[in-house]
């Protein structure tokens, strides 16, 4: 190593150089680089914190100060700059061009700190913006939900379980289910960025700083709300990544668990979607294709988050107390994460903003006479009689329709009433689609009414978390 980068921070104990080998097997900077915006900004705070403790001038602060904005500057200009460097991290890239413009004041930035607790306090910068980054990102897959449900407000559509038709349901019931599952994770994500909202700086290496620090102040310059209360266990914590990592992992197991409804939806045995043209692919082979690719994708992506959680927690699992350089693995599961779920959730919202549902077919499936086989049980129960007899007794009545290849809907009320002499003419109401959706009027329930209240309240929790954000 030459010029600059190759003044290590800690070479003075050390006769010879790192084995060229494992230098490039320790350095983090080809991915812990991400994290210079966080590190200038330390930098700064730091150089204002120990002019007011008179450790620096106020002179020698503003020098501090306006190089790092210059190095910043370039930074932002000269991405090839940030290519070309043998940095070992983000920490020493940062000071190596401080003392590349400053000389020998550049080296006194570093006066009363150690990286373990840079790192650390970046890292939580870091998780900060980016749940507040992830948060904004499934606000918009929310608004496409919301606006999917408002759009198709009244439009049935089978209801499953175990993948078997079940009870007939409105599509923008559908939909605002798994509205709610990713409310969830904006709430999710908030408690994330409230866990990572805490300041290690002046923490030092383990024990804490020598030098008379305003760490609340310090911790304010840098956005925080509070310090650390233990300085042995603020270099070493990271609970607030792997409560990050748990959120983008849960939010990734609800992307996937969409993308599955909407593949199967696409299929042509459902039909229930039309996929837009800008987020589907063809056959190189098969020219009548239309493939799901973006949520096959989203759906393909998920284990990349679980991985990363998965590597976090192996890495903390059995390491004694304080700092250890295992915990450079940290960032790369973050920044793994958070790419991946980033980039999914936006192409959720994309997508689904831009499918089409097929009103016909998706009436025409709510149609199925097995739909409303409950709403005959209840019927019989309106009639006096017990739910479990009414229960066997539909279940019968249905086996009875299969062998006669009808409809429960077609058959006859005397036919009926050799099963039971509890049914009567009133049935008919009750077999019907409509009635069977009005009669779940409860708070949640799929009714149209309990439906529209319930879009008016999802839109309405949308809209301040819009305003948060």
């Amino acid at each position: 190593m030459s010029g600059p980068q190759g003044q290590k921070m800690w070479g003075g104990r050390f006769e010879r150089p790192p084995d060229a080998s494992f230098y490039e097997f320790e350095r983090s900077w080809p991915f812990d680089r991400r994290l210079l915006p966080q590190e200038l900004a330390l930098d700064r705070a730091w150089a204002r914190a120990i002019a007011a403790a008179g450790i620096l001038t106020k002179e020698e602060a503003r020098q501090i100060v306006a190089a790092l904005d210059a190095i910043e500057s370039r930074a932002q200009s000269d991405p090839a700059w940030l290519d070309r460097s043998e940095a070992e991290d983000v920490h020493h890239f940062a000071e190596a061009a401080l003392i590349e413009k400053l000389g020998a004041l550049g080296s006194k930035l570093h006066t009363g700190r150690s990286r373990n607790e840079m790192v650390a306090t970046e890292f939580r910068m870091y998780a900060r913006e980016a749940s507040r980054e992830i948060r904004s990102a499934v606000g918009q897959l929310m608004r496409a939900i919301a606006n999917q449900a408002r759009a198709n407000l009244g439009i049935p559509m089978p209801g499953t379980t175990h993948m078997q038709h079940a009870q007939p349901l409105l599509l923008s019931h559908w939909l605002l289910a798994h509205g709610e599952a990713f409310a969830r994770d904006t709430a999710r994500l908030a408690s994330a960025a409230a866990s990572a909202d805490v300041c290690p700086l002046g923490s030092g290496a383990l024990a804490g700083c020598a030098f008379s620090l305003d760490r609340p102040a310090l911790a304010r310059d840098l956005g925080f709300s509070r310090v650390t209360s233990n300085s042995l266990d603020a270099v070493s914590d990271r609970d607030f990544a792997l409560e990050l990592l748990f959120v983008l992992a849960t939010l990734a197991m609800h992307l996937s668990r969409l993308a599955e409804d909407m593949i199967l939806f696409a299929a042509p045995e459902f039909g229930f979607v039309e996929l837009p043209d800008e987020y589907s692919t063809g056959s190189s082979l098969m020219p009548q294709k239309k493939n799901p690719d973006a949520w096959e994708l989203i759906r393909g992506k998920t284990g990349r988050a679980y991985g990363s959680l998965v590597s976090l927690l192996t890495t903390s699992k059995g390491l004694p107390s304080s700092y250890h350089r295992d915990l450079q693995e940290d960032k790369e599961a973050l920044f793994v994460a958070h790419d991946q779920a980033l980039a999914a959730t936006r192409t959720a919202a994309a997508a689904l903003a831009a499918t089409r549902f097929r009103e016909s077919r998706l009436r025409e499936a709510a149609q199925d006479p097995a739909l409303v086989a409950t709403e005959v049980a209840d019927y019989l129960v309106s009639q006096g009689v017990p739910f479990r007899d009414a229960h066997e007794i539909v279940g019968k009545v249905l086996r009875a329709a299969d062998q006669e290849g009808k409809s429960i809907r077609d058959m006859p009320e005397a036919r009926l009433r050799e099963f039971s002499p509890a049914f009567g003419p009133g049935l008919a109401t009750v077999l019907t689609l409509e009635s069977a959706l009005a009669r779940r009027s409860v708070p949640g329930g799929t009714a149209p009414g309990a439906v529209r209240a319930a879009l008016e309240d999802f839109s309405a929790r949308l809209a301040q978390l819009e305003k948060e954000l």
